[in-house]
């Protein structure tokens, strides 16, 4: 997912805002988050998450739902995300 924190001034700024996000997507979802990219960024954050299904429509579903999820989180701002299954 591709994040963008409008209201960061600062690293420490957007850190709190990634962490949180991170937090309650693992505590709602039980999944593995990441932050994998633009890491120097204020307001740029690109967060990688995983899950793991024996089906892969139930793993596509849960996705969709991370991503709504994280749509309407104050403080961050969903600019695109993709699904990649393995």
């Amino acid at each position: 997912m591709d994040i963008r924190i409008p209201g960061a001034r600062s690293l420490k700024d957007k850190r709190r805002v990634i962490k949180s996000l991170k937090q309650l997507l693992h505590n709602r979802f039980n999944c593995s988050v990441a932050e994998t990219e633009f890491q120097d960024k204020w307001a740029r954050a690109r967060l990688t998450v995983c899950v793991v299904s024996g089906e892969s429509r139930h793993a596509n579903r849960q996705l969709n739902e991370i991503a709504r999820f994280a749509a309407h989180k104050s403080g961050a701002e969903l600019l695109d995300y993709w699904i990649e299954m393995l």
